[in-house]
């Protein structure tokens, strides 16, 4: 399922990796795609939406 986010705090390649590890936390074969200055992330993954969303405010960063 495709999941978009919208996500503020990222500024930097590390912030990008982060996002990118906290949702293969929930699941690990979760396909990411970041476009930092879009403030966007867009998600696939079976995992539900809470949890991506979680997994990536819980990295401190702000998810809408």
């Amino acid at each position: 399922m495709q999941h978009v986010f919208t996500v503020q705090g990222m500024t930097c390649g590390h912030c990008e990796r982060a996002v990118t590890q906290a949702v293969q936390g929930v699941d690990d074969q979760a396909q990411v795609k970041i476009d930092r200055a879009a403030q966007r992330v867009e998600v696939d993954s079976s995992a539900s939406r809470e949890a991506l969303g979680a997994a990536i405010a819980e990295e401190g960063y702000k998810v809408a």
